[in-house]
């Protein structure tokens, strides 16, 4: 699996790694798959996870530790979805908003997720390059994953929280390819999130009396 390493090619200056534009390529269709509500968002995730952990190990344990991480939530994920597809009118999964105490849970969560894996990672220099922001960008990616399983449009507002922080990073660590992709992941996400917004309300909407169901 060296040949993931090595350079594919030269952008602006910024040399693109294999490993950095496929594993980012399938993130990027993962996404767009899960803002049409298609199952098949979750093997896709797991897939770039998989890419991305052949590509770390042996010399990265941190960041392939993560993508196993990613890659327990993405078949989490595909349970989830597999339970509650077919509840609307096209077959796919309904989505909502969370509730209150949903949104305090996973804030708190990842507030205290994201102290405790960085701490870790100060404690393990060799698992990180930047602790603070690498585990924040971790630990917010795995809430938006689960939020994006149980169907909540907070999943949107998730990522691009997690974008705020992914791009400057990435671009700053010489991951340039990851850095282009977190910003269209930043355009996918507003469409994103205006669609399952839509819909949520659409779906909260009550039947007229002696219509269709």
């Amino acid at each position: 699996m060296n040949w993931l390493n090595s350079e594919a090619f030269t952008l602006f200056g910024q040399h693109i790694l294999w490993s950095d534009m496929v594993g980012n390529l399938f993130g990027l269709a993962a996404l767009a798959l899960g803002w049409r509500r298609s199952l098949w968002t979750w093997p896709v995730q797991f897939l770039a996870g998989l890419i991305l952990f052949a590509a770390f190990f042996g010399h990265l344990t941190g960041s392939a530790g993560k993508q196993v991480v990613v890659m327990v939530v993405a078949l989490y994920g595909w349970w989830q979805w597999n339970r509650r597809k077919g509840r609307t009118e096209d077959g796919q999964i309904a989505v909502r908003f969370a509730t209150w105490r949903e949104r305090a849970v996973m804030t708190a969560a990842a507030a205290a997720g994201t102290v405790a894996v960085a701490l870790l990672f100060k404690a393990y220099p060799t698992l990180s390059w930047d602790p603070w922001p690498d585990a924040y960008i971790f630990v917010g990616t795995i809430v938006a994953m689960y939020a994006q399983a149980r169907g909540m449009v907070e999943f949107w507002f998730a990522w691009l929280l997690v974008d705020l922080v992914g791009v400057p990073l990435n671009f700053a660590n010489g991951y340039a390819f990851s850095g282009f992709v977190y910003v269209i992941y930043g355009a996918l996400v507003l469409w994103g999130l205006r669609d399952w917004w839509l819909r949520s309300r659409k779906a909260s909407q009550p039947v007229p009396e002696g219509a269709p169901a």
